[in-house]
């Protein structure tokens, strides 16, 4: 496949670029710095771009058969960025006439839990209070992607690891893995290779988690 990443120099993000690669498909890696992207690899092409240009990404997404994206705030005084440049990813995606979408969400953005113990529950409360900012950008985010007509799907991992893909996740469509507690930003990247060409994830929220 032809597959164009966004937020290709984060955790997930270069784990998509990897793993794309190692699977023999063709990736696009749109970056603002490409010194910061250490993958390489046949197949690669490396696209330089203002992330909030939508006319500047268009040439990287045109003709992709899919559109994933690692885009988000990496600390709570950049809540907001998930949703001002996945709304740019959108509209260059709407002006090419490409449909498939997959992004990185949270856990805590999906239906409530209630399969988990008090101490789970409260500590899910008060790390959602820490990170509401946070949170309620990926929640007009996901909202973005309902209005946009594209074939997306969110991605709603718990708390990240750096650890090595293993394959070993649960996937919960609409909901969330039960105890689901922690997941390898590698094991995020593979579930959303492996749902890009899976129609049950469409205009879905889907839960990822060991």
């Amino acid at each position: 496949m032809n597959l164009t990443v966004f937020g290709a120099t984060g955790g997930i993000g270069q784990e998509i670029v990897r793993q794309g690669l190692a699977g023999g498909h063709k990736v696009t890696a749109v970056v603002r710095d490409p010194a910061r992207l250490t993958v390489t690899g046949a197949g690669l092409e490396v696209f330089r771009a203002d992330l909030t240009d939508p006319a500047a990404i268009r040439p990287a997404v045109a003709g992709r058969d899919a559109v994933l994206s690692g885009l988000g705030a990496r600390s709570r005084k950049d809540a907001g960025v998930a949703a001002r440049l996945t709304r740019a990813v959108l509209e260059a995606m709407r002006a090419e006439g490409v449909l498939r979408l997959l992004v990185v969400s949270a856990g805590p953005v999906g239906p409530e839990r209630t399969d988990d113990g008090f101490l789970d529950r409260t500590a899910r409360a008060v790390v959602s209070a820490m990170l509401k900012d946070v949170y309620a950008d990926l929640r007009e985010m996901e909202a973005e992607l309902a209005r946009s007509g594209t074939d997306w799907t969110s991605v709603r991992p718990p708390r990240l690891q750096d650890k090595p893909v293993t394959g070993a996740y649960r996937m919960v469509v609409g909901g969330f893995p039960p105890k689901g507690r922690f997941i390898a930003r590698a094991d995020v990247a593979h579930a959303m290779l492996a749902m890009v060409d899976d129609p049950e994830t469409v205009g879905q929220g889907v839960g990822v988690a060991y």
